[in-house]
């Protein structure tokens, strides 16, 4: 049983992280701009929907939805001009198409760094679910559009909602549609029998079936049954490729068998998260608590949400052993396989439930590790641009073509200043983002980044001062552990062991 001071001080822990949550909700961001008619003229455009560049452009946003595209288009009479000064580059708003994301601060944070469309991987607050997607949706609130997939597994292993057998898989599905989730994410132990009554139902109810790979069913019979996306590319390793002989529980598979798994994946038009980030960020902290202490000292850890700040540290991975290289490296080439066969990529995430994975940084680090596994830019920048806006259409076929730059497409667009297929760098600094026919530019962008900041600020002021009367109400001396500073004792992985949650492969 743990002692008292040491319940005493999970009860003033807890307190604290209740200040966060409500000094971080003080935060006033700037109001979301309106739907006006917008006219970005003398841009380069960059529509991704053919090679090359577009110059000196100007391009027509009316009532959210792109209108005219070419040298001598006429602009609307009152319409907002946003001049490219034959300097600036126009293309889609990036898509991240696997991530955890559903504070306000973050949702913010990945429009400033350009992200317009998100997919949301599971176990998102039904308030999210049901009132922020549709505030963003109305202009209430500031984000990227979110489609959301409801994670259902076999069992309560992972945190998900638990399908038993097919009568409660049917189920699912209809409740899922019911609240406007637009995609069921299949998990790792899932029943085979509630697998199959998953795909069938999801199909007659339209919902598109996205996920793991389940061990009783494998991948192989469940793109076989309709799954059309599978979330991560490493979940090759655990379902689909054979393990490795040998003590080496992380040994990479023969590269013979790719060609295997990109025929799977064609024969069925299956789609994959090529979230190399993902993997790269796992191996890097894999066995190394320093790591992830270097990722919360990183300047982009400043964004980082309080509760994330603590929970990080307490992940599992930084306490493994051995090492994760030769996965990872045969991973960079599965991927450039999938991308040279045809394979449908998304770029995905996983943020931010991974240690070192922020918001809208992250999906800028996915692009540059697609390049350096050998994708070439424009086929980089297709995963997070035309390629997730053709797998929303899929699904979703009354939506408005998304993911490019063309008349009659949704107006979620980019602005930087420079070549982004000369050099990515630029997308991360935006000169201004349009979300559904919004226009936010680089001044209201940098003033939402300082929002986050500020309500950070209070939040650890706020928690300061708490875990103080706290310690003095309960007579607690050592105050390195009030919080921010407990933050930092979590860092060093020296809190209290009960304070800590087990590894897992699952997210």
């Amino acid at each position: 049983m743990p002692s008292r001071s040491r319940r005493t001080l999970r009860s003033f822990f807890v307190a604290c992280l209740a200040f966060v949550a409500i000094g971080s909700a003080g935060a006033q961001s700037p109001p979301v701009p309106p739907r006006d008619t917008t006219a970005f003229v003398d841009v380069n455009v960059l529509s991704m929907d053919r090679e090359g560049t577009l110059h000196h452009q100007t391009v027509v946003v009316v009532d959210g939805v792109v209108v005219a595209i070419g040298r001598s288009v006429a602009v609307p009479d009152g319409a907002r001009i946003v001049d490219g000064r034959g300097s600036a580059w126009l293309l889609p708003g990036l898509a991240d198409m696997h991530n955890h994301v559903h504070r306000q601060q973050d949702l913010e944070l990945q429009l400033a760094l350009g992200v317009t469309t998100t997919l949301h991987m599971g176990e998102a607050p039904h308030h999210f679910v049901g009132r922020t997607r549709a505030a963003i949706e109305a202009g209430e609130r500031a984000g990227p559009r979110t489609l959301v997939a409801l994670a259902v597994d076999g069992s309560p292993r992972y945190g998900h909602l638990v399908v038993a057998d097919a009568d409660d898989a049917r189920a699912a599905v209809r409740i899922a549609r019911s609240n406007g989730y637009g995609f069921i994410k299949v998990y790792n132990t899932l029943p085979a029998a509630a697998f199959a009554a998953l795909a069938a139902e999801a199909g007659e109810q339209g919902i598109g079936l996205v996920g793991h790979g389940v061990a009783d069913v494998g991948l192989h019979a469940q793109l076989e049954a309709g799954q059309s996306l599978v979330a991560h590319a490493e979940e090759f390793f655990y379902t689909f490729f054979p393990i490795p002989a040998g003590e080496d529980p992380n040994a990479a598979p023969d590269e013979d068998r790719i060609a295997l798994a990109v025929d799977l994946l064609r024969r069925h038009g299956a789609a994959v998260v090529a979230d190399l980030v993902t993997y790269e960020t796992i191996a890097r902290q894999w066995g190394r608590p320093d790591v992830v202490e270097a990722f919360l000292r990183s300047p982009e850890s400043r964004y980082l949400h309080p509760e994330l700040r603590v929970s990080w540290p307490l992940q599992g991975y930084a306490r493994r052993s051995g090492s994760l290289e030769d996965r990872l490296r045969f991973l960079r080439r599965f991927v450039r396989a999938m991308h040279e066969a045809g394979v449908p990529l998304l770029s995905g995430t996983d943020a931010p439930d991974i240690p070192g994975l922020l918001p809208g940084y992250a999906l800028h680090r996915n692009l540059a590790a697609l390049v350096e596994a050998g994708l070439d830019p424009q086929a980089a920048l297709a995963t997070a641009t035309r390629v997730p806006g053709e797998f929303v259409r899929r699904h979703r076929p009354e939506l408005p073509v998304s993911g490019v730059v063309a008349e009659g497409a949704r107006a979620d667009l980019l602005l930087v200043a420079a070549d982004p297929l000369a050099d990515l760098a630029p997308l991360a600094a935006p000169l201004g983002v349009m979300a559904d026919g919004r226009w936010y530019p680089r001044e209201d962008l940098d003033a939402r980044k300082r929002s986050i900041l500020e309500a950070y600020a209070r939040a650890a002021a706020s928690a300061r001062e708490a875990g103080s009367r706290q310690a003095d109400a309960t007579g607690i001396t050592d105050r390195r552990l009030v919080l921010p500073d407990a933050i930092a004792c979590a860092a060093r992985s020296s809190c209290p062991g009960s304070w800590r949650t087990p590894a897992g492969r699952g997210r």
